[in-house]
């Protein structure tokens, strides 16, 4: 079982420190969930996780079953079983769904050994079935002219197929009609299992109707001041954020957020490897 650990991380771009100190568990088999107003440093949070290269962590820890995540490249936090999900998944000419995830998942197995092409495209297609996507999606270059929807089940495709012990799913509800949250919802609930701990940032109840939480947290000024169960989703939906500033003595929750953390970010190892980085 899976254990993800941040202890009193800092993170900061152009000298703005952008988190202040976030303290998170995540263990295999539990649905953590991040809720808050926009500007609080959700999306920075899943960025530093994985090693976006703009930030800058100044002070804490990152822990994946014991190993220093800090200390690890992009590609070898992949390969650990970090994966992130993103809010604005890039485009990439030249390089098919197909060949992109297969690279991914030869590049997490053993030195010398690659996935089998039968194994590959029975799961692939098995995948791509599931999500009720387009079955010419794997022949099409990643992400390019895909809509919103697409490019969101598109992560979600990704990840069914490389397994991760944890998974960080930025915003994986925005863009997306009723039906297509449905599908997503129902194809992420169906990968609940002990071997993989969830983290989903959202600004809306509806996703966390269809991917139950154990645990919600709200983060404002860059960490987590408040966390609780399911009614407290409940209680935020219904008032709001200001109850909280209230009790808390808030003023302003946001953090100022450069342009950089806007950027997308390839978060697989498979994008060094097929764009030949």
């Amino acid at each position: 079982m899976a254990i993800l650990e941040i202890k009193n991380l800092h993170a900061e771009v152009d000298n703005k420190e952008i988190l202040k100190g976030v303290n998170l568990t995540i263990k295999g088999g539990e649905t953590h969930a991040i809720m808050g107003p926009n500007g609080t440093g959700k999306s920075t949070l899943a960025s530093v996780v994985m090693g976006h290269p703009k930030f800058t962590v100044t002070k804490g820890e990152i822990l994946l079953d014991g190993q220093d995540v800090l200390e690890m490249t992009v590609d070898e936090r992949s390969r650990a079983g970090l994966f992130l999900g993103m809010q604005h998944p890039a485009e990439v000419p030249g390089v098919t769904n197909s060949d992109f995830i297969k690279t991914a998942m030869n590049a997490r197995m053993e030195k010398g050994k690659n996935v089998s092409l039968f194994k590959f495209i029975r799961e692939l297609d098995k995948a791509v079935e599931g999500l009720k996507m387009n079955e010419d999606l794997p022949h099409r270059y990643l992400n390019e002219g895909f809509s919103g929807g697409e490019k969101k089940r598109n992560e979600i495709l990704q990840m069914k197929l490389l397994k991760p012990s944890i998974a960080i799913l930025d915003e994986i509800d925005s863009g997306l009609d009723v039906d297509a949250l449905k599908i997503v919802g129902e194809n992420v609930t169906a990968m609940k299992s002990d071997s993989l701990g969830l983290l989903l940032i959202t600004h809306y109840q509806r996703l966390l109707d269809y991917i139950k939480a154990d645990v919600v947290h709200v983060m404002m000024k860059g960490k987590i001041v408040k966390s609780g169960d399911i009614s407290l989703i409940e209680r935020i939906d219904q008032e709001g954020y200001d109850w909280i500033k209230e009790e808390l003595g808030i003023d302003d929750e946001r953090v100022v957020i450069p342009e950089e953390e806007k950027r997308a970010v390839l978060g697989t190892c498979a994008t060094k490897e097929a764009l030949k980085l």
